[in-house]
């Protein structure tokens, strides 16, 4: 291994020069240098971050300095850990020597940012992390010795470029989640982050934020932010939920709170059954106090909406039922408006016969002149509005929306100008003006979009898809109803009931299949079912011409954009090859994710043919060198 040139054709070998190279800008592999360097790839097996942690360690030791340290720390490990795989122990005698060489206030730094999952800002650092050892002001400087160290990653944060976002490698994040748990310090680091993120949740939350904050929490750019602090989220909630949590106790009450402010961005995105999960488990674990009652009312109410875009009507029915018995037990007039406005929704939408809709609309009436939240109102005017279009009155039902929707832009409340908007749009579908549904239509659609609202999104494309039938154009109206069914399978939301009674859907899917031959119907419908969801929302706005031509859909895998996989890999597909990567079977991503197995199975399909693999483990030797 002495030979320089032979050294040189040893990809450990370069990737090790690399590394060293950017801290040591004149490092050059020498006939001197040339048997420390290859025995510290070849004792690190060639594993890509154990031989980045020992190229961490140039500059501060000499090469043999390193080359022996490490060999020292592999002999400890070897000889008293028999257990692990030949190359875990390489890696862990490795972490454990980069851990050894850090001061004591960089091991407490370190141990402390495993608490965090997906990564952090700075800012969530200084908050979380300070105390017993290490002051809030010396956070930024020792976060930025462990990046130096290859500890840390620091990256351009998802929204802003003005920001650096943190993140630790997931084997390391366990290293350092193992030296937390040793120490004494993990609750109280893991209740300090948990507080953070309620903090920030709250923050947002639709309910209680100011309307000037609620409409830069709802921009695009800190949407994205929200989805790279999804995990963090996760982590609080699974730690407050934990079963070793006391019932009702203060963890309990904490992943309540959290779970009710989150529930915006759950029904918003596509978390509709993790987001159901959560708040039904929120609600369940906390305590029957008056102090809890709206909070767990609203947990249970955000449950039972979401159950009612599953399609779940008669759970939905069940849970909003038990709000209004909460609202009831503290006299809350506001929340017992809110709480029958919405289960009156849930008998309308879902075609219920099991709700006393009659005596549910008599004691709306009754509070409605009391009523002071102009959401409860504007939802109270779109219920009104529903009930007069189930009855076939449109002229009363168009003018109830209209006057919602105008309350609803006083508040800034862009989830009910949706609504409106998707309803105006539905009413002007049964009059057969086609014209004049397609500007709401697209208007509901847009805010969708914006706000990653996939309700309204495929409430819209369907809309949009009766109003091409309506127009006989129907090759596109066989696409938008694939994008239909595709957002149905991979979200898990569906038309209601009532949408689809009024708009007389069957009848005018058959008219619009009646006037293709079946193939070019069923080409037409596949096309709009692969489009990604960016590109069937650009079709669905645009005025591209009917034909029989096929849709422009994504780029050939076999064509990777120079910024490399991870760019083409979903969201949702990087979850998924995350928890592939740690060695899961379909069946438990599937329950970590709350999604289907079979949508795991289609995931991983896709991740497999996107990266050009062939199993599962060229999907976890790709994480390993990504994350």
């Amino acid at each position: 291994m002495s030979s320089v040139e032979g050294l040189m054709s040893a990809g450990a070998v370069r990737l090790f020069l690399d590394r060293t190279r950017s801290r040591l800008p004149g490092f050059e592999l020498t006939g001197g240098n040339a048997g420390p360097v290859g025995r510290i790839c070849l004792k690190l097996e060639g594993i890509p971050l154990a031989i980045e942690l020992a190229a961490a360690r140039m500059g501060a030791l000499a090469v043999e300095q390193v080359a022996q340290r490490l060999e020292d720390s592999l002999k400890l490990l070897t000889g008293g850990v028999r257990t692990l795989e030949p190359r875990h122990q390489t890696l862990r005698a490795t972490l454990d020597w980069s851990h050894d060489l850090l001061s004591e206030p960089e091991r407490r730094l370190f141990r402390r940012l495993s608490v965090f999952a997906g990564g952090w800002t700075l800012e969530a650092a200084e908050e979380v992390c300070p105390g017993e050892g290490i002051e809030r002001a010396e956070v930024m400087d020792l976060l930025s010795r462990l990046v130096d160290k290859s500890l840390v990653l620091a990256e351009a944060s998802p929204g802003t470029e003005a920001e650096l976002r943190y993140r630790i490698l997931e084997p390391i994040r366990q290293y350092g989640e193992e030296r937390l748990q040793e120490s004494r310090e993990a609750e109280r680091v893991r209740e300090r982050h948990a507080r953070y993120y309620l903090a920030l949740a709250e923050e947002a939350d639709t309910e209680v934020a100011e309307l000037s904050y609620l409409r830069q929490a709802q921009s695009a750019a800190s949407l994205e932010r929200m989805e790279s602090e999804h995990p963090n989220r996760r982590a609080t909630l699974s730690w407050s939920l934990d079963k070793d949590a006391e019932p009702g106790g203060q963890r309990a009450q904490l992943g309540l709170r959290l779970a009710v402010a989150l529930y915006w961005f759950w029904q918003t995105h596509d978390y509709l059954t993790e987001g159901r999960r959560w708040l039904e488990m929120a609600a369940s674990r906390s305590s029957s106090n008056p102090a809890t009652t709206r909070l767990r009312a609203r947990a249970l109410n955000g449950a039972a909406w979401i159950a009612l875009h599953q399609g779940d009507y008669g759970a939905s029915k069940d849970l909003m039922e038990e709000v209004l018995a909460l609202y009831r037990k503290v006299g809350d007039k506001e929340g017992i408006a809110a709480g029958l406005t919405e289960l009156g929704k849930v008998a309308v939408l879902g075609q219920r016969d099991d709700i006393p809709l009659p005596a549910v609309l008599g004691e709306l009436a009754e509070l409605k002149p009391g009523l002071e939240n102009r959401k409860t109102l504007a939802s109270l005017l779109i219920l009104e509005g529903l009930v007069a279009l189930s009855r076939g009155d449109l002229e009363c039902s168009a003018k109830l929306h209209e006057e919602s929707l105008e309350l609803s832009r006083e508040a800034h409340d862009t989830q009910a100008m949706i609504v409106c908007l998707g309803n105006l749009g539905t009413i002007a579908l049964v009059r057969a003006d086609y014209e004049g549904a397609v500007l709401p239509l697209r208007e509901s659609l847009r805010l969708g979009w914006e706000t990653d609202y996939k309700v309204t999104i495929q409430f819209s494309f369907n809309g949009l898809a009766c109003v091409a039938a309506g127009l006989e154009q129907p090759v596109r109206a066989a696409r938008l109803w694939g994008a239909v069914e595709a957002m149905q399978e991979a979200y898990g939301v569906h038309v209601t009931a009532i949408a689809r009674t009024i708009l007389n859907h069957e009848a005018r899917l058959a008219a619009a299949r009646s006037q293709l031959e079946e193939e070019a119907w069923s080409r037409a419908w596949a096309q709009g079912k692969a489009m990604p969801l960016e590109r069937a929302i650009e079709y669905v706005l645009s005025e591209e011409e009917e034909d029989d031509s096929p849709a422009p859909v994504a780029v050939p895998e076999q064509q990777p954009p120079a910024d490399g996989p991870t760019e083409r890999l979903t969201r949702r597909e990087r979850e998924v090859a995350l928890l592939v990567a740690r060695g899961l079977p379909n069946r438990q991503i599937a329950q970590e994710l709350s999604i289907s197995e079979r949508t795991v199975e289609n995931h991983v399909h896709k991740i497999l043919k996107k990266l050009g693999f062939s199993s599962r483990a060229g999907i976890a030797a790709w994480v390993a060198q990504q994350w």
